[in-house]
């Protein structure tokens, strides 16, 4: 892949090995080359930049995917991602490195402003060709689709021949694999208002511990794996895009492009909704404010 990084190199790098001067060496310790390469190789791939601070955690988290290889150091790893059979690595690579924290009806003023700005308005229309798309992008395990899915299938229900689609994508394979099996524990359960947990939510027979998504809420929803640094396969227009706390692990370059890509896939008048620490301010100038962290597009 040409990184210049140095191959066949252990960790150490300095003296020969049982050298009296050499220090000690704790158990796959990520050193400044093999970090500077798996950065480096992150943004590359994915538009997510991984800076000095958090060196610890990409350590912590591939240590495991160098004990499940048989790996004797992360230079071997780098070899490895490198190497003819990187393909296969790169997935689990990504896996790993992603952070995935959400919950249901996070930023509950979102799915308020969906359901009174946007859906409401939206299916009192009744077009001639009802249809409508929205897209959860950096989806997790499934969360923020589901709460979108509820508050549409909340408003659909009187209402016939509607074509409604929520596109759930996703990077990291395993979230996507959690959010299409709907199964989650009780206590991630307990944050879904009641009104809404009596009529989507049921009990796992058989395991008091974890909860399940109903089948109304499930087919209104695609998992799908996306990286949202390469082409989008998606052909229409969406009426909402949901993207947040995700761009923030990009740097302004990428958010630029990602704004105005998001801006070329949104109806006019299409809503996006973005993380409490985002921000469109000198990003792009193809979208106005409409409430807090939510933009509409011009």
């Amino acid at each position: 892949m040409g990184s210049g990084r140095p191959r066949g190199r252990t960790l150490a790098g300095e003296g020969e090995a049982g050298a009296s001067s050499a220090p000690p060496q704790r158990e796959f310790e990520l050193g400044d080359r093999e970090f500077r390469y798996l950065a480096t190789f992150l943004t590359r791939e994915t538009g997510i930049v991984v800076t000095d601070h958090k060196r610890q955690m990409v350590s912590g988290r591939l240590v495991k995917r160098l004990r499940a290889l048989g790996l004797r150091n992360f230079s071997d790893y780098c070899d490895l991602i490198e190497g003819p059979d990187g393909h296969a690595e790169i997935e689990n690579l990504v896996n790993a490195l992603t952070t995935n924290i959400t919950q249901f009806f996070r930023e509950p003023h979102h799915f308020e402003h969906l359901r009174t700005r946007v859906l409401m308005p939206r299916f009192a229309e009744l077009p001639r060709r009802p249809r409508l798309r929205i897209w959860s992008a950096g989806c997790s395990s499934g969360q923020e689709p589901y709460t979108i899915a509820m508050m549409v299938a909340e408003i659909m229900r009187p209402i016939e021949g509607w074509d409604a689609v929520i596109l759930a994508t996703d990077i990291d394979t395993n979230m996507l694999a959690r959010g299409e099996a709907g199964l989650y524990s009780a206590e991630e359960g307990a944050t879904i208002p009641e009104t809404y947990r009596k009529r989507y939510v049921r009990r796992v027979h058989g395991d008091p511990d974890r909860v399940q998504m109903s089948d109304d809420l499930r087919r209104l929803i695609r998992f799908r794996r996306l990286n949202l640094h390469e082409a989008w396969p998606m052909k229409g227009l969406f009426d909402v895009i949901f993207c947040r706390n995700v761009a923030i692990y990009f740097d302004k370059p990428t958010q630029h492009r990602l704004f105005n890509r998001y801006a070329d896939i949104l109806v006019p008048g299409g809503m996006l909704y973005l993380g409490h620490a985002e921000s469109l301010i000198g990003l792009t100038d193809r979208f106005e404010m409409s409430d807090k962290t939510v933009y509409r597009r011009k």
